[in-house]
């Protein structure tokens, strides 16, 4: 089997124009970026307000395991598969960060036959939105830190600051710095902190706005640090927003490219699941919905997170409602979460199966809880056997959950022919009644106990007192509405990424909290999770190559 980038090098590309006809874009429409990239025009965004919308799907899967799940591989191949079957869809996909292609997480444009292309552009700097929104967080920092130098008229406590700088890079040598040193002249001596851009709350910003008016509202009530007195200093304040604004004038459009079969796909945005919300822009989602009949959107990593998240924050803030849910899994991940070494998941093993399957299992019941109907589907592998997959169907069928199998990666569309119409199925007969876990009255601190003991399965939630007194503090100064963003291990259904399965009997412990206040929620930091990742030993930029003509290889 030819490798994923072989593949996509190898597809037969239509220019970006004929794509955008198959939504009846106009090419006055497009913003182009190259031959195979472009933006869509603000102007043609608001000619779309009034059209129907079509109807809305999620794609999410179990945790992740390192046997392999194929979620953003399922995502592509359903709306290839929706192509093959005559209905006007379209794919909405977050940007891949390029911390975890160098690392070891590789990059996000799916796999095998089921793949957005142009793939290399897309894992590297595609049309600059994160290189956009690094410079606007990085601006934002430099005229705070040139504040404090030049007299401090707004009395920021040093020790108070809370805006921290960033890279989109694995680069862990900086989660902790000392900046300021050398000369007066050269900065106010202070401790700083890097984060990967795709947890700046800028990229959170600029998925959750609506135009360019909403951004700059956002903007403005960033929260960068606090007074002596212990009040916030915001953007605004600064007066940095239209600067910042300036740089993310572009960033904020969506970008159109297509699949390996020309499938249209609006790829927009990419905060991290573990660490920030996880969704694409409500911009290119909202913009899909107006473009086609059924919109195959993704969220980032297992159901407790991004799929939470998709829900709570991104669909209560946009207003919108998914229609029906789509549950990734592999017989490999459930068996790896039954105990089976990866080495030995090839051979079948119906007790491992039967062990790991709870993992799916509190997943569906999760999913369950929005009220939105669920189907669960298996990205098939060559050596999964009929008992296995009967056992897993069985299992999905008891639980009221519809039930396919999805071969995308090597069959591309028509691998996901099957589970397209078990999806239309349900999506015909099976009403969504959405609604969120949680009132946004609810308090802040009741509602990441409920995340915890509904979400995770935890017997509840420890609090370190710093972060019981954040809680205080931000819901005496108004953001005690806000939703609540989970930051935790994306391997676990606990905050203990070792404990697989269907863990119970467990405790989250939230050591951090802190107010994304121009996003809009409070983000809650529990376990041991890093908000700077860093490269593994050997990591993915020691195979990564590019050849005399230009060809890139070992990206994957």
């Amino acid at each position: 089997m030819k490798t994923d980038i072989q593949i996509s090098q190898e597809a037969k590309m239509q220019p970006i124009w004929e794509v955008a006809k198959k939504l009846d874009i106009a090419m006055d429409d497009l913003e182009l970026y190259g031959k195979y990239k472009a933006k869509l025009s603000d102007e043609f965004l608001e000619s779309l307000e009034g059209r129907p919308d079509g109807k809305l799907v999620l794609v999410t899967a179990i945790n992740p395991t390192p046997a392999g799940e194929g979620k953003t591989t399922t995502t592509v191949g359903l709306g290839e598969a929706m192509g093959k079957l005559g209905k006007k869809a379209v794919i909405a996909l977050r940007e891949p960060s390029l911390g975890p292609c160098f690392g070891i997480k590789g990059g996000a444009a799916g796999g095998g036959y089921a793949q957005v292309v142009p793939m290399e552009d897309l894992n590297l700097h595609f049309t600059g939105d994160f290189h956009a929104i690094t410079s606007a967080n990085n601006l934002l920092a430099a005229m705070l830190d040139n504040h404090i130098m030049q007299g401090n008229a707004l009395g920021i406590d040093p020790k108070q600051v809370v805006w921290k700088r960033c890279l989109d890079m694995n680069d862990r040598a900086l989660r902790n710095i000392v900046i300021g040193m050398g000369k007066k002249s050269d900065g106010v001596v202070r401790e700083d902190h890097f984060i990967i851009t795709v947890a700046s709350e800028i990229i959170a910003i600029l998925c959750l706005a609506d135009d360019i008016a909403d951004l700059k509202r956002r903007l403005g009530r960033i929260i960068v640090a606090y007074r002596y007195d212990g009040t916030p200093v915001t953007a605004a304040d600064l007066k940095a927003v239209g600067s910042m604004a300036a740089l993310l004038k572009d960033a904020i459009r969506p970008n159109l490219i297509q699949t390996i079969e020309n499938t249209p796909a609006l790829v927009h945005g990419g905060p991290f699941a573990n660490i920030a919300h996880g969704c694409n822009s409500v911009r290119a989602t909202k913009a899909a919905l107006k473009l086609a009949d059924y919109v195959i959107t993704e969220a980032g990593f297992g159901a407790d997170l991004g799929a939470e998240k998709f829900l709570d924050i991104k669909c209560r803030m946009a207003g919108l409602k998914p229609d029906a849910i789509v549950l990734v899994a592999t017989v490999r991940a459930l068996k790896y979460n039954g105990g089976v070494p990866k080495t030995e998941l090839a051979a079948e093993n119906l007790t491992a199966l039967k062990a790991g399957i709870v993992n799916m299992e509190k997943h569906i019941e999760n999913l369950k809880q929005y009220d939105v109907p669920v189907v669960v589907t298996l990205n098939r592998f060559t050596e999964d056997t009929d008992a296995e997959l009967s056992y897993v169907e069985q299992f999905c069928r008891e639980r009221g959950c519809d039930f396919a199998l999805s071969e995308v990666w090597g069959k591309g569309g028509e691998g996901g022919i099957e589970l397209a119409e078990h999806l239309l199925d349900t999506l015909e007969n099976k009403p969504s009644n959405f609604h969120t876990l949680y009132p946004d009255e609810m308090p802040l601190k009741e509602k990441i106990e409920t995340v915890a003991t509904k979400i995770y399965g935890a017997d509840g939630v420890s609090f370190d007192p710093a972060a019981l007194a954040t809680l205080d503090r931000l819901t005496e100064l108004g953001f005690g509405n806000m939703p609540v963003c989970m930051a935790k291990t994306q391997y676990s259904l606990s905050d203990d990424p070792k404990k697989l399965g269907r863990p119970t009997g467990f405790t989250v412990n939230v050591r951090e909290v802190y107010v994304s206040a121009g996003a809009g929620f409070v983000v809650a930091i529990t376990g041991t999770i890093m908000t700077m990742p860093g490269l593994p030993k050997s990591p993915a930029a020691e195979r990564i190559d590019v050849n005399e003509e230009g060809k890139i290889d070992g990206l994957f």
